[in-house]
């Protein structure tokens, strides 16, 4: 019974975002937004089709850690690093995609490789020492931080950073500098966002799917010819989710590892700096932002209480947040679905906030 719910959510989120995607289409009088949408969609659902039984084959199979909810352990052995079939799919299109520059092409490609080869290499070694760990957190917050820099710089000194922030009613604020502590902080913070986002079948593939369809509108709605190329990048990406979702709902046949949650961060971080779209991706991010703030309030919680009482204590039963709701004794497929709902609304919020900007 559950199982029939979620997929009757799939198919629910699967033709909200068709119609949406087609009265874009028609109210900004731009084919390329559907012939993107469609094509990608596509493309993702019929190479993880088939990419599932390479993956398989491989025997590049999902560890189980032993620390998370017991329901999981049914859940070993399960086709990983999914990443590995939608982020090349993402690059190529981003390599076809009309840009506004090519030096900005090539770097916007590399970081995102980069946060690729982070996420590939931390999943092949959990898969190889066959358990749920690989590269360290500092180990791969080096990583992000350095390649986010170097993006981040070259972006500043080729003027594609824009130092003045939008905020609601018509207000500016000319941040300067701050600009480039910003644009790091975003793209490494949402990069590991929805990296913790990522433990629940079709969690963060449904969530990345409709922010990155929230994002691709606001970035149209700025009326700047300059930064069509995000905006369909932004759609092809929502695309390429739900394709991956349609194997990745619950029950999950492929998971897409940190090969891809890591990338998908960054590619909503990226696009956000060079869009200068930081208040509604804020909003829009709502859920993997939560999901991280409710690790670091956790995490933090317990060192404050062994220090001062000599046991650590937590605030929630597991982080993250998806974890405490299971652990309360809601199914997955349930706690997905509110997930899913609360984003949608949050990009409605956002994209409202827009309008009134």
């Amino acid at each position: 019974m559950i199982g029939k719910t979620k997929l009757s959510s799939f198919k629910y989120l699967l033709l909200t975002s068709l119609i949406i995607i087609v009265v874009i289409t028609i109210y900004f009088q731009n084919i390329s937004i559907s012939i993107t949408y469609f094509l990608s969609l596509t493309l993702s659902f019929l190479s993880v089709k088939y990419g599932i039984h390479i993956i398989q084959s491989n025997n590049l199979l999902q560890n189980i850690r032993a620390e998370g909810p017991l329901t999981h352990l049914e859940k070993r052995n399960t086709p990983t690093m999914g990443g590995i079939i939608i982020i090349p799919l993402f690059l190529l299109i981003l390599l076809l995609t009309n840009f506004p520059g090519l030096e900005l092409k090539i770097f916007f490609l590399f970081t995102i490789l980069g946060f690729f080869i982070i996420g590939l290499s931390d999943d092949f070694l959990a898969i190889k020492n066959k358990i749920n760990k690989g590269l360290s957190v500092k180990q791969k917050l080096i990583l992000q931080i350095l390649i986010a820099i170097i993006f981040t710089i070259f972006a500043w000194n080729t003027n594609y950073i824009n130092s003045t922030i939008a905020m609601p009613f018509n207000y500016e604020i000319d941040i300067k500098e701050l600009t480039l502590p910003l644009a790091i902080l975003t793209i490494v913070s949402l990069s590991n966002s929805v990296n913790l986002t990522d433990g629940l079948d079709g969690l963060a593939a449904g969530c990345c799917s409709i922010v990155f369809c929230g994002l691709g509108v606001e970035i149209l709605l700025n009326n700047d010819p300059s930064l069509i190329a995000f905006s369909l990048l932004s759609f092809s990406m929502s695309g390429l989710c739900l394709g991956f979702l349609a194997f990745n709902k619950f029950p999950a046949k492929i998971f897409m590892g940190d090969t891809g949650s890591l990338c998908l961060g960054s590619i909503i971080g990226v696009i956000c700096v060079l869009t200068n779209s930081y208040l509604t991706t804020l909003i829009f991010s709502g859920v993997f932002l939560i999901e991280a703030l409710s690790v670091i309030i956790q995490v933090t919680y317990f060192k404050i209480t062994k220090s001062l009482y000599q046991e650590g204590k937590r605030l929630l039963l597991m982080s993250p947040l998806h974890h405490h709701f299971e652990l309360k004794g809601s199914h997955e497929t349930i706690i997905v679905e509110n997930f899913w709902k609360t984003n949608i609304m949050l990009v409605i919020l956002g994209i409202v906030l827009k309008i009134s900007i």
